[in-house]
């Protein structure tokens, strides 16, 4: 189910977006139109003759309209706005017509042919899209034949044998380009209708003009040719309301064009699968059309989001390392007492002696605690043969990280516990600015500065931007806002008091450190962020360990999130965070990512099919704001901008991935799926920059880096 839900969606939204570009002309249209030809091939009758050709027994013949007799067609339609404004006038009169209507149209607005079925007036063909047939193929004709009636099938459960090619005028100007096309549609059973007074009103040249060139001379009988629809028509409304009263005083009846010339109706009714099959296709369009009003919708949302959120994060980014960075800034009296640093361990022998080395070498007093968990490739002998003071080693059969951490804190020593990953390396002076926001009693927790050691191939450089910004940035925002919703397993520091008080770390969530997190916000316990406690850590290296890592993220912020679902009611400081907190990390960290590939989606379909130069130029304008915030997150770390050159191939590629994560760890979620824990290949390569130099591995140690699986 993880796999077919979210291909079924994806192929569901494809269909959905093909037919709405479908019925709104913007796929398989074509706005050529021809030029005059020679008429060297068209009969002498249908060039002297009436407006109505048939031409359906192979030998063309015109028809008349009978004098004292009028029928106005208008083209076109149905449009939401005029057609009633239209179908309302004639009413009023009591007068009849015919309605060339384009499939997409009638696909569009069902009710509105039912409605001029049902009101006693004909329907004819218009094309599906509305191209000039003289420069399509014999089945391109064919196709829009079938879908125009397709949608009247499904629309009003008839069909019809009326016709009207676009860009069609008088049967005198049939030329060579189109006669050949009027004589194939005849070979399929339809009448082909021009017209004999066209009103002109697509001009738009004013009712009293509409009204005069609308009008037939001398009694004769005629075939209006009027517009319902492709503009504002509201001067073609407002010629009816002269047109129909004047000619009805001079004896004119306004009527269906088979009644007209005495013949059989056009229209033949529908039924079983030709009816399903209309009404499924209309359906479909309906749906089609609701799903990307929601998605457009959706998109404006999604957008305003985004650019909120960049904002927000500048603004907020900015106040934060303003007020940090003040000479006079401190969090209270500096804390110099010892720290227990906690590293749970499983299989970590590629990592573990770089680790510890970079600990030993720590600016502050510090005890490090090894938790081995159960390792298979000698994890913990290689930190005991290291006999380094202050470092000891705890043994524990296999448990988990948390039962890991939790066994630690039993260990430690010291009121303040520092807790690292295997494959984490601090510099000297992490543990000592990771642990002065201490010196404020309401501190519980502080966020370190996490940083990507392996950042020299193109996975490693995605990630590193996406640390730097989406995480640390991210912090910074969150520390203002006082709900800083993880401190990240790399680095990060807690009051002894302040897990004891909400349990330790817990073992309910696939993100323990998220979980903790939120537990020490709703026992009113401030996190804050300290930017100058680097770590350096190993990030995954291949997408496949990528996937692991961020699948467990993804699913485990969720669980956490659902864990601390009740603080939304709760009274207090857990009050607080649930109605501010929660909210937040809900919108920005799980519901706005899930949505965000709408701006992908409608990027693709806008340069496959809409307009392709203002589709880039948004693309690029959203590009521009996120590197301005990727430049101003890399100015603040101190790091160099170049990394930033594969930001734009990260936006198309990097990014998809994590949608895709994130759309899988909802399915899990909402399927009910236990997810459990992944674990990494590592490589040990990460040191940091001036650090103790890394001993080299022993062969055995080497060969045994294939087998390594720490944590994630």
């Amino acid at each position: 189910m993880r796999y077919l839900l979210p291909t079924t969606f994806l192929v569901a939204l494809l269909a959905m977006l093909m037919l709405r570009g479908y019925v709104h002309s913007e796929i398989l249209a074509d706005h050529r139109v021809s030029d005059a030809d020679s008429q060297s091939r068209v009969p002498k009758d249908v060039l002297s003759g009436g407006p109505v050709i048939d031409a359906r027994t192979g030998d063309a013949e015109t028809l008349r309209i009978p004098d004292r007799r009028i029928v106005l067609t208008f083209d076109d339609g149905p449009d939401p706005v005029w057609t009633p404004k239209v179908l309302d006038k004639l009413k009023e009169y009591d007068a009849h017509g015919v309605f060339f209507v384009t499939g997409n149209m009638a696909a569009r607005y069902p009710d509105l042919v039912e409605r001029m079925v049902a009101e006693g007036h004909e329907i004819g063909l218009h094309t599906f899209n509305h191209p000039d047939l003289s420069y399509q193929s014999t089945g391109r004709i064919d196709w829009e034949l079938s879908q125009n009636q397709l949608a009247l099938a499904g629309a009003a459960g008839i069909r019809t044998s009326l016709f009207r090619p676009p860009y069609s005028s008088f049967s005198y100007a049939m030329d060579n380009t189109s006669w050949p096309v009027t004589e194939y549609i005849g070979s399929r059973g339809y009448l082909t209708v021009v017209n004999d007074t066209d009103s002109e009103d697509w001009k738009r040249p004013g009712v009293r003009a509409i009204v005069e060139r609308a009008t037939p001379k001398d009694g004769k009988g005629a075939i209006i040719l009027m517009h319902d629809s492709g503009g504002d028509r509201s001067q073609t409304v407002a010629a009816l309301d002269t047109l129909l009263p004047d000619l009805e005083e001079r004896g004119y009846t306004f009527t269906r064009l088979t009644t007209a010339l005495d013949a059989p109706s056009a229209h033949t009714p529908v039924t079983g699968f030709a009816l399903w099959k209309g009404k499924a296709f209309v359906s479909a369009v309906a749906v089609s059309e609701r799903i990307t009003g929601v998605l457009v919708v959706g998109l404006a949302v999604i957008g305003v989001l985004v650019l909120a959120r960049f904002g927000l994060m500048l603004l907020l980014s900015f106040l934060h390392a303003r007020k940090v960075r003040r000479r006079n800034f401190g969090w209270g009296p500096p804390v110099t007492r010892p720290v227990s640093v906690l590293v749970p361990a499983y299989n970590e022998s590629a990592c573990i002696e770089a680790t510890v080395r970079s600990l030993a070498a720590s600016e502050h007093p510090i005890e490090i605690i090894v938790i081995d968990d159960g390792s298979t490739d000698g994890t913990a002998d290689l930190v005991e043969a290291m006999r380094l003071p202050r470092v000891r080693v705890v043994r524990q059969r296999n448990a988990g990280k948390p039962a890991a951490l939790n066994n630690g804190i039993r260990h430690a020593r010291y009121d303040i516990v520092v807790m690292m990953d295997g494959d984490t390396v601090f510099e000297p002076a992490t543990v000592r600015e990771l642990v002065q926001p201490f010196g404020d009693p309401r501190v519980g927790a502080v966020a370190g500065n996490a940083k990507v050691g392996n950042r020299d191939s193109l996975i490693g450089a995605w990630q590193h931007i996406e640390y730097v910004m989406g995480f640390n940035l991210d912090r910074r925002m969150y520390d203002v806002l006082g709900c800083m919703p993880t401190i990240p397993g790399a680095v990060g520091a807690f009051r002894r008091e302040a897990l004891d008080r909400v349990g330790g770390m817990s073992e309910d969530t696939l993100a323990e450190d998220t979980d903790v997190t939120m537990a020490l916000h709703r026992d009113g316990w401030r996190v804050v962020y300290a930017e100058n406690a680097r770590a350096w850590t190993e990030a995954p290296e291949s997408v496949q360990q990528l996937w692991s890592q961020r699948y467990r993220w993804s699913y485990g912020t969720m669980q956490a999130i659902w864990k601390h679902r009740r603080a939304v009611i709760e009274r207090g400081p857990s009050g607080r965070f649930g109605r501010v907190g929660l909210p937040f990390v809900s919108l920005f960290m799980v519901l706005a990512p899930l949505l965000a590939p709408l701006i992908d989606v409608f990027l693709l379909y806008g340069l496959v099919f809409g307009p392709t130069g203002k589709t880039v130029a948004a693309w690029f304008g959203v590009l521009v704001v996120q590197a301005v915030c990727a430049a101003y997150a890399f100015r603040l770390d101190k790091e160099r901008m170049t990394h930033l050159i594969s930001l734009p191939l990260q936006q198309i590629l990097y990014r998809q991935l994590m949608y895709v994560v994130l759309l899988q760890s909802w399915i899990t979620a909402l399927t009910g799926g236990r997810l459990r824990w992944q674990k990494l290949r590592r490589t040990g390569a990460v040191e940091a920059p001036g650090g103790p130099p890394r001993r080299p591995q022993s062969p055995g140690a080497a060969a045994g880096a294939v087998e390594r699986r720490p944590y994630v």
